[in-house]
């Protein structure tokens, strides 16, 4: 939990900085570790939607409807 809450604010850290900065290439560092970041935390979320479905705790059809939202939020 410690690691995530410090990755977070380093992240926002790093994104605040390259916004206000004024330079193009920061902004643009910024806003590339912040879509890394959702991109990580989708992923994690489909290895929860998968240990699931393995545990038998979803069905096939919930499974299907789970990771397609998923991939439907993906940036990438």
């Amino acid at each position: 939990m410690r690691k995530i809450v410090a990755a977070s604010l380093l992240i926002v850290m790093v994104g605040v900085t390259g916004c206000s900065t004024g330079n193009a290439l920061s902004g643009a560092a910024g806003a590339a570790v912040g879509a890394g970041s959702y991109e990580y935390h989708l992923k994690r979320m489909k290895d929860r939607v998968q240990e699931d479905f393995d545990a038998k705790k979803i069905d096939r059809k919930e499974y299907d409807i789970r990771m397609d939202q998923i991939d439907r939020d993906s940036v990438f």
